[in-house]
Formats: structure tokens, sequence, C-alpha cells
């Protein structure tokens, strides 16, 4: 059961009973202020439980007097210029209650220790013996799907389609991999706004029998290289905020911390939060 992404005017939406929650995706500034409603009203027909909406910072003291409040937000998100926030609307105290405080705040001061003690920001290291890395095209759709269907039991869009991954490849994504003998062993995203110039870094997943090879940390510094010729001036992620792993590698890549969205995705039948990091390219 996937989510749907739609329209409100000419602002775009992704929505649906699986993450019960609305994302504001993009928001045009034609549709501002009367979207404040028309979200509220969609949370109300379906019973979601949250909005989480990423806007620019000329609509924030909007949001926040229509009941939301910041729980991220990216410096110059916007052509090098304007911030962009991520602003939360809860609709129960249930998905409002943070259950896991303790343990995010672990797993974060981790990452970002971690980051400080080996603050050594360069070139990634080199792929052991008998792998090499490729960018992918349409032929490998049904690979990218099933090393996404094996490392991921659900996920949020439906990365386990490979026609949805060749309709994104068309679109504005790229997919990175790792390869042995032409077997995809790991992968990443990058999912590119280029009119506003950022870059969401996306979808990492190495399989199980090769995790450990610091696959991940190689595949954003590749990821990097190539949003620097696209002329991509912020990269950010929304990580599991739960992964220690994940946080770490984007923390001892040079990203920035800056806050967290709370209860926001399901993932694998749990509403899991997840911490939004940046970095200038």
């Amino acid at each position: 059961m996937n989510d749907i992404i739609e329209t409100i005017g000419s602002s775009i939406l992704h929505h649906g009973k699986y993450n019960d929650r609305i994302y504001l995706l993009k928001l045009s500034r034609n549709d501002f202020p009367g979207i404040l409603h028309e979200l509220d009203e969609l949370a109300s027909i379906e019973k979601y439980s949250k909005i989480i909406a990423k806007v620019p910072s000329f609509v924030k003291d909007g949001f926040l007097k229509y009941g939301y409040s910041v729980e991220a937000f990216i410096p110059r998100f916007y052509n090098g210029i304007e911030d962009v926030y991520f602003m939360g609307k809860y609709f129960t105290g249930s998905r409002r209650q943070n259950c896991d405080h303790e343990k995010l705040r672990k797993i974060l001061n981790a990452a970002l220790n971690g980051a400080t003690a080996n603050s050594v920001e360069g070139p990634a290291a080199e792929l052991p013996a008998g792998f090499y890395y490729k960018i992918c095209d349409g032929s490998d759709s049904h690979q990218i799907a099933k090393v996404y269907r094996s490392v991921f039991e659900t996920y949020p869009f439906p990365i386990h389609d490979p026609e949805y991954i060749r309709k994104t490849m068309d679109e504005n994504f790229i997919y990175f991999s790792i390869r042995e003998n032409n077997k995809i062993v790991a992968l990443a995203s990058t999912e590119m706004d280029v009119d506003s110039q950022n870059v969401e870094m996306t979808d990492f997943a190495t399989l199980p029998e090769y995790q450990g090879n610091g696959f991940g940390s190689y595949l954003l510094q590749k990821m990097e290289d190539e949003m620097h010729k696209r002329n991509i001036m912020t990269a950010y992620t929304i990580a599991r905020a739960l992964s220690c792993g994940i946080n770490m590698i984007f923390a001892k890549m040079g990203y920035s911390y800056s806050g967290t969205l709370l209860n926001n995705t399901n993932i694998s039948g749990n509403f899991e939060s997840m911490n939004v990091w940046y970095k200038s390219l």
C-alpha cells in the first residue's frame, strides 16, 4: 500500500494511510495562504494524524499561526538564498509523543562526536578489490528494485517497483551503484530540484552480506561530485534517526544536523523519527 502524490493548486503533496500523514513536498507561492485550510480539510476528511510541510521562509510565520511548529530547517536552500523550514502539525497526542527520546539523543550524540573525532573530510577511500562504481541507467531498474526489496521490507515510496525506478530516472533522479561482477551490491540516489539548486541524498542501501565496507560513504562522495557538476548548491538528507550508521556517514562527511521530524515515516510497520542533515556544496 503506497501513498500517492498529487497536487493542490500548483503545490505538490504526498499523502495516504500508510504514513498516516500529508507531506507538502513543494509549495507554490500562489497557493499560500489558502493551502493552509485545504491541508487541514484533507487531514480531517482522511483522519490523518500529522502534516509535515517543507516550505520557504516567507511562509514560516503563517504556518506557525496555523498550529505548526518548526521541526527542522536548512539555510540557503532555494538557489543558495532562501531558507527552508520543515513544519509539523499533529492531530493526535500519540503521534506527537516522543517515546524514543533518550535513544535518539544517544545516537545523534554518537554521530556528532564520531564526526568530531574523525574530522577528516576528503576523497572517498578506494573500493575493495573486485568492486567498482557506476551510475545506473534504465537497464538496471529490475536489479535496483531487487536490491531495495532485499534491504527494505517496506518503504514510503514504491522503490520496489522497476517501473517506478525507470519513471524517476526519466524525471529528476540519478541512481548510483557499487557492483561486483555487474551485480549491484550497494545503492543510493539523488533527487534533484534543479530549478532551486538543491538535492536530497536518499535511498542508501547495501546488501546485508556486503555491509561494513564503507560503501555508503563512498557513494555519498561520488554523489556530491556529480551534483557539483550540475551546479547544485545545497545537499540534504532525511535519515532514520534510529540508524546510527547512516547518521554517522553524514556527520563524518561534513553535514550539519538541523532537526528531527518526529514520528514521521512508516518503516516496516512502525513510525520512525527522521533526522535532517544538510551541507553547502
